[in-house]
């Protein structure tokens, strides 16, 4: 039977191959999915589609041989690779989706987020959000060279790292009052977000939220058939 998956925060980068790797082992074992979904932070950094570095080109043929052999392929931009566009999605068979969509999931409508806009109480990061999303600055950014946007990148998640080391645990989480708002105002009783590595099943008032892991030690994904969804992980081989 064919099913629907779920991927997020895998967070690609030269410096772990081995989350490469694992998810060559994904595709490969997964080629009855019907449909994937990439919830966000595929990359720790994009510094814009015309990026032409090994992990970039290595991504995109695992990813077009992927739709090419018949699943529908779905990417969503993060907060770490708020950059990926179209031009990307072209390149490996993939649809663009807006943060946040509503899909038909076997019946049941179901909200499709990252997850940041979830982390209300985390201000700072809110208000980067609202200037990293902005379509104006976006292409300011992607009118500099690329070797320019890679040094930015580097920074901006030096930055970040250093600045989430600052803050408690709960306030980079999502906003509880945030989720039921959310689900709320899009009329749906499931959502399924990742951004906060913290993979699990929660039952609220409004519905079921549904958390993705980031990939490190295990390779997180969500497995959806009629009647059925599973949270799902297998190890990540070093």
């Amino acid at each position: 039977m064919s099913s629907t998956c779920f991927i997020s925060d895998l967070h690609l980068d030269p410096a772990r191959p081995a989350v490469t790797r694992a998810l060559a082992e994904f595709l490969s074992s997964h080629t009855d999915c019907a449909r994937l979904y990439i919830l966000g932070d595929l990359f720790e950094a994009w510094p814009g589609d015309d990026d032409d570095s090994a992990i970039a080109t290595e991504t995109t043929a695992l990813l077009r041989a992927y739709s090419a052999a018949g699943t529908e392929l779905f990417v969503m931009q993060g907060n770490r690779d708020f950059l990926l566009g179209e031009r990307f999605c072209d390149a490996v068979g993939a649809t663009l989706l807006a943060d946040p969509r509503v899909i038909d999931l076997y019946g049941e409508p179901t909200l499709l987020l990252h997850g940041d806009s979830l982390c209300t109480a985390d201000a700072e990061y809110q208000r980067f959000r609202r200037t990293a999303r902005d379509p104006a600055w976006q292409a300011g950014l992607l009118a500099q060279p690329l070797v320019e946007r890679r040094a930015l990148a580097a920074g901006l998640r030096a930055m970040s790292r250093e600045a989430n080391s600052l803050k408690s645990a709960d306030i980079m989480d999502v906003t509880p009052a945030e989720v039921e708002h959310t689900m709320q105002a899009h009329g749906v009783r499931q959502l399924i977000h990742g951004h906060t590595h913290r993979p699990a099943r929660h039952d609220c008032d409004s519905g079921t939220r549904w958390v993705l892991g980031a990939w490190e030690r295990q390779a997180w994904f969500i497995e959806a058939e009629p009647n059925d969804i599973r949270l799902k992980y297998f190890d990540i081989i070093q």
